[in-house]
């Protein structure tokens, strides 16, 4: 723990910082391109996409947009169902506010086996914003990354670390916890319900015809666990916290489709 403290708060120790560098990282002619490829694809190219999966082909419905925070160092904290999540949140909860506005673009933490094993896949995955995240280890770099553009911008976070295989929500991982208790964010929990069933895992197309819900809960307080000062028990507390709404949410949304059916 004490590690973490001393890379997140001074960035010391930037050998151990850097021993896990990206698999993939932008060069010098690419990076002067970004924000203009970026925008093209992320405002223009994916909006049709995803609207057109998640809108036309399924049914998607949103419960509190309003609720979400449209300013710097806003975490988004939601369960993970699907390899495609993230798109949802984006483009339901940001979007077209982003387009206007790119700090509202939201970042995601990705893991890199999955979104990065490819330079092709890398920088697609780059005009959307996503920190590579080596799954299974205490990555500090994207650790340090993650608070970095949470500072100036939105950040969606999957504290489960891997997909639900039930549908259920599981136990979040103290990582996000620990970016909280160094940046000190407003946390939005957000629960996904069906998106296990649009894209199940093994999956490499989409299903049509699914029902898929979002809601989007009160920033959760924590304060109170922050005030124990950093260490890795109140990051666990406080995601903790953040899962309970989380899978308080998901009962409510269950009980909103019985009644719907």
């Amino acid at each position: 723990m004490a590690t973490y403290s001393q890379a997140m708060t001074d960035r010391e120790n930037p050998k151990r910082a850097s021993a896990s560098p990206p698999d993939w990282a932008p060069g010098p002619i690419t990076r002067r391109l970004t924000p203009f490829t970026r925008w093209i694809i992320t405002n223009l190219v994916a909006p049709p996409c995803v609207f057109l999966l998640f809108g036309l082909l399924n049914r998607t419905r949103v419960y509190g947009r309003r609720r979400v925070p449209h300013a710097p160092n806003t975490l988004v904290l939601s369960n993970h169902q699907s390899m495609i999540d993230s798109f949802p949140i984006a483009y339901y909860l940001f979007f077209p506010e982003k387009t206007f506005r790119p700090a509202l673009a939201p970042w995601n933490a990705a893991a890199v086996e999955n979104f990065f094993k490819n330079p092709v896949f890398a920088w697609v995955f780059h005009q959307f914003q996503c920190i590579p995240v080596r799954r299974g280890r205490r990555d500090l770099s994207a650790m340090i990354r993650s608070a970095d553009v949470l500072r100036a911008g939105i950040l969606t976070f999957f504290p489960e670390g891997t997909r639900s295989r039930d549908g259920r929500v599981g136990r979040g991982r103290a990582g996000a916890g620990m970016v909280i208790l160094q940046t000190r964010p407003q946390v939005v929990p957000i629960t996904l319900e069906g998106l296990d069933r649009v894209l199940p895992i093994g999956s490499r197309l989409p299903r049509i015809g699914q029902r898929v819900s979002i809601y989007v809960g009160r920033p959760v307080p924590y304060d109170d666990l922050a005030a124990e000062g950093r260490s890795r028990k109140s990051a666990q507390q406080i995601v903790d916290r953040v899962m309970e709404r989380i899978a308080f949410q998901q009962r409510v949304l269950r009980r909103l489709h019985r009644r719907r059916t």
